[in-house]
């Protein structure tokens, strides 16, 4: 019994942490009240479903129960008069009954999206806040994303959220002509939120679907929103994780491990999700070769080959030269470097990757060791693989990537040069 509570209350939370939190900001306009009282109810839920059962609806238990927290919260800080009024005196409901519009536009959620990223914060500090308050990502799962110190991060997610207050940033969807302005930190939080829907910062899963699913949804709403007038680079974003959550099934095999790109089974990928994705790859090109519409063609080069050595290698790699030009950054240059193996040999990559790790930006990121040992082991150079294998396993956290990893550094330890 305990154990099927406790499993229920990680699916309300992984599925619902973000439309719950944006409810209640909704309600009580205050982020640090919202977020401790749905930390509370989650914990209550903790306690009280082992004894008193899985209610029929959790969501909505959850979203009561932060509710009585929030007015708890308020109370006891004897602040905010009329928001207490205002909050005990809402028409109370069954707990069943309290349900959310998945189809309402804009709902609560691209409100705090939009909130999150206006432009009185730092640009950083928008993506990182909407990563924590809507995704329900932790302090250490973000600052990941950012290659930041932890402790950098949760200074900065402080520091966002009493600016939202000092400023009294309203919770509301901007109409069209502000939209523009905080539009690139929008797509950038979503991506984000994808991709570790995608790749996992850590737990036994590399896939977290119901982020996957969030963001896709959240892109379509940011896309409908602008009327006819959709920017390319939102329409590449809805294009790009189309095209990367087609993969999705074939990227484990039946124990959960990692199963390489090169190695997946075509069969199983979405060939619904590629026709409708591939026609917005060309849209996006027509409004200009933007971050994201070069990251979506680099996908759809993929999805475009029947067999993997169909890839055109050469393509991609200069796809991501013009990304590299567009948007510089470590990750693209890594990520280039691993297209050029592909393209000219594990030689040729291995140099740039070693220029990446001298520059030392990358040297807390698991897959640049990963990236570096895999060349290695591909030139024969067992003993400096599993070096770079160990220091990629000290670095990650995720538990099927380090299943991987493992496997590799199993492989060229037994192999002797």
């Amino acid at each position: 019994m305990v154990a099927d509570a406790n499993t229920a209350v990680e699916a309300v939370y992984r599925s619902d942490w973000g439309r719950i939190v944006a409810t209640l900001i909704r309600q009580v306009n205050d982020f640090d009240v919202a977020e401790e009282a749905v930390q509370e109810a989650f914990a209550a839920a903790l306690h009280d479903w082992p004894e008193s059962g899985i209610p029929d609806s959790p969501r909505a238990w959850i979203t009561q129960t932060a509710r009585h927290k929030a007015i708890d919260r308020i109370r006891g800080r004897a602040l905010h008069a009329e928001k207490i009024k205002a909050l005990a005196t809402e028409p109370s409901r069954p707990a069943a009954e309290l349900d959310f519009d998945s189809h309402e536009i804009p709902d609560d959620r691209l409100r705090l999206i939009f909130t999150c990223c206006h432009p009185a914060l730092a640009p950083e500090a928008q993506v990182a806040l909407t990563l924590r308050m809507l995704g329900g990502l932790e302090t250490d799962e973000i600052a990941r994303a950012f290659l930041v110190p932890v402790a950098t991060m949760a200074q900065r997610l402080v520091r966002a959220k009493k600016k939202i207050r000092s400023a009294g940033i309203p919770y509301i969807v901007p109409d069209q002509t502000h939209m523009p302005e905080r539009l690139d930190a929008v797509l950038t939080v979503i991506y984000l939120i994808f991709n570790e829907g995608y790749v996992a910062t850590r737990g036994a899963a590399l896939v977290r679907t119901d982020l996957c699913a969030e963001a896709i949804r959240l892109g379509r709403l940011v896309k409908s929103l602008m009327a006819g007038e959709t920017p390319a680079e939102a329409t590449a974003l809805v294009a790009l994780m189309l095209l990367h959550d087609a993969r999705r099934a074939a990227r484990l095999d039946e124990h959960g491990d990692l199963v390489l790109l090169e190695d997946q089974d075509r069969s199983r990928w979405d060939h619904r999700q590629f026709a409708e994705a591939l026609p917005l790859v060309e849209e996006a090109f027509r409004g200009g070769a933007g971050p994201l519409a070069l990251q979506a063609a680099i996908a759809a080069e993929h999805c475009r080959a029947a067999r993997a050595e169909d890839t055109d290698w050469r393509q991609i790699v200069r796809l991501y030269s013009l990304l590299e030009t567009v948007q510089p950054s470590p990750i693209v240059a890594l990520n280039r470097a691993v297209a050029v193996a592909m393209a000219d040999g594990p030689q040729a990559a291995l140099s740039l990757i070693d220029a990446l790790a001298a520059a030392g930006e990358l040297d807390g990121y698991h897959l640049l060791h990963a990236a570096r040992a895999d060349m290695l082991r591909r030139l024969g150079s067992a003993a400096e693989a599993a070096k770079s294998y160990t220091r990629a396993l000290e670095l990650v956290t995720n538990d099927s990537e380090r299943r991987f990893l493992e496997r590799r550094l199993r492989e060229v330890q037994t192999i002797k040069e």
